[in-house]
């Protein structure tokens, strides 16, 4: 067995999306290949309606998946195919855009006026950009919550982990998506597959991941002549953890314990192509979408 070393660690960005929806940004629109498969991931959390309601109104995608992970509040979704629903704390929506789909999706808070959600966009290779569009909505009672001696929880949205099996299937990627949550103070090792992209997300509590060279410590760009820089702070809410290769990550829960959600997923190493909400291999195909959506066939 051996320990994924740390390769980066990113504090996710406030930015504005959508009709004015104020979110943080861990990754996305810069470089598509440095979680690939996985081009973007948005962290949706605020407790003042005024900063979420306006929503993200009709718009297109084509050629990714979304995948929607709601904890607080609900999400209310319709599609150009005529589906219409809402998600609630604990749902999962996985969404694959395909030849081409226009949605909405309108956040709205809990009982508190809290809401809080992830997004993350998972690319689709050459082969399956032009799928038939199609949703995959999961209550949060389908998804199998595992419970180790120690007390870890993860909740298996996608993949296979510990003996479980998420119920989101057939997906281009072969992606592991869980959600982490580990007692204070204890030391956890996870598998994750040799060959597989992997990042985490922090957004609770604190923990520090081990590295490959000394135990219980990470590199990142604030490293200065050599020297290891021990992350306690750094990794914790909303903070992104890039793995390098190996087949298992190692992580030291801090005083209040940690909760992140842990994904990875098959590489594509395709070239990218990408204009907002539409991801393509090649400019004259986005070329060619922006044109369909003009025309109005974008909708296949």
């Amino acid at each position: 067995m051996s320990i994924r070393p740390v390769k980066q660690t990113l504090s996710a960005q406030k930015t504005m999306e959508g009709a004015g929806v104020e979110l943080y940004r861990a990754f996305g629109f810069k470089d598509p290949h440095m979680a690939d498969p996985f081009l973007l991931f948005d962290d949706f959390r605020n407790d003042s309606p005024d900063k979420y309601m306006a929503g993200f109104p009709w718009h297109p995608h084509r050629g990714i998946e979304t995948i929607t992970y709601v904890l607080a509040g609900t999400v209310d979704h319709g599609d150009s195919l005529g589906n219409t629903g809402s998600l609630g704390a604990g749902d999962v929506q996985w969404m694959t855009a395909g030849s081409g789909i226009m949605h909405q999706e309108m956040p709205k808070g809990d009982a508190k006026g809290q809401m809080h959600g992830f997004q993350l966009w998972a690319n689709l290779p050459s082969s399956l950009k032009m799928t038939a569009p199609r949703y995959q909505d999961i209550g949060a009672t389908e998804i199998p919550e595992v419970i180790d001696d120690d007390g870890t929880v993860v909740r298996v949205v996608c993949g296979s982990f510990w003996g479980k099996s998420g119920p989101v299937d057939g997906i281009a990627a072969d992606p592991v998506y869980l959600d982490v949550s580990i007692p204070p103070n204890k030391r956890k090792t996870l598998p994750v597959d040799t060959y597989a992209s992997a990042f985490a997300y922090i957004f609770a509590g604190s923990g520090t991941f081990a590295s490959a060279s000394k135990p219980f410590g990470v590199l990142t760009e604030k490293e200065i002549d050599g020297e290891e820089i021990f992350l306690r702070d750094q990794t914790g809410n909303r903070t992104l953890v890039l793995f390098d290769t190996g087949d298992e990550v190692t992580v030291q829960a801090g005083e209040e314990g940690v909760r992140f959600l842990l994904v990875s997923g098959k590489p594509i190493r395709e070239p990218v192509a990408w204009h907002g909400p539409i991801v393509m291999n090649t400019r004259d195909e986005l070329i060619q979408a922006v044109r369909e959506l003009q025309a109005g066939s974008f909708i296949k």
